[in-house]
């Protein structure tokens, strides 16, 4: 047992070495990787959720409606008779620099990024017997999702929930029998899912001033919860919204035989 431990910290090692030329980047991917195939081991589904935003924000600080949809799915894996495990994946690290690292290849579909979470994924799919992937993803997680299901192909148990994706990445955006989208919350129009432009200037440039003031005020906000978009809300209380991811799952996986 410890040998296979060992052989398999070594192909992660090896993975991450291909993929980063730093080498705390390299160890982290590595040690991350690790984690999750030990989490994984067992279970029936690996739940990984992409953040929207910048996608560093840990789950507990994410917008309360963003986490009500990950919690939703992962009741509802539960109640079909499956386990699971939870995890995150950032596609960028915090600060300005990563930012602008992240911005960059948002206007590549991140296709960078994309290449290095698809081969996170094919590592664990290897190293995980009987595991599917369930990618969660909110308005940029979404894109993000996408661009990796590009990356991945048919060959895989990967599976996308996508919600709210932005407008301007609907050209690369493909969806298939593995791919659920749902761009409306059911109530009012998503304007950054429907590309009003007009709409999504203001908001944008509303934002560094609301950014500003929340810390004034001495109630500090992510930066990214200040593109207060209208109908760019996903909450799992939302019949619209649950109803369509329950009957995504249950069509492709179905109640578990006991």
């Amino acid at each position: 047992m410890a040998s296979v431990e060992q052989n398999l910290k070594k192909e992660a090692y090896s993975l991450a070495e291909q993929l980063f030329e730093n080498e705390e980047a390299a160890s982290d991917f590595a040690n991350q990787l690790l984690d999750v195939c030990a989490g994984a081991r067992g279970k029936d589904f690996l739940i990984v959720h992409n953040p929207g935003g910048w996608g560093h924000a840990e789950l507990n600080r994410c917008l309360e409606w963003e986490r009500s949809i990950v919690v939703g799915i992962e009741a509802v894996i539960e109640e079909m008779g499956y386990n699971s495990f939870l995890t995150q994946y950032f596609r960028s690290g915090r600060g300005w620099w990563e930012q602008m690292r992240d911005l960059r290849e948002q206007f590549r579909f991140f296709e960078h990024k994309a290449k290095i979470m698809a081969a996170w994924l094919r590592f664990i799919l290897t190293h995980v017997n009987n595991i599917k992937v369930l990618l969660v993803g909110i308005s940029q997680g979404a894109a993000f999702g996408s661009s990796v299901m590009r990356q991945l192909g048919r060959s895989y148990p990967v599976y996308s929930i996508e919600l709210g994706f932005p407008f301007q990445y609907k050209s690369w955006r493909i969806i298939t029998e593995r791919t659920i989208a749902v761009d409306s919350n059911g109530v009012i129009p998503d304007v950054l899912s429907q590309g009003n432009l007009r709409v999504g200037a203001k908001i944008v440039l509303a934002a560094p001033f609301k950014w500003v003031w929340y810390r004034l005020i001495g109630k500090p906000r992510m930066f990214s919860h200040c593109f207060n978009a209208p109908g760019h809300e996903y909450t799992w209380e939302a019949p619209w919204i649950q109803r369509q991811i329950r009957d995504f799952l249950k069509t492709n996986f179905g109640a578990r035989n006991r």
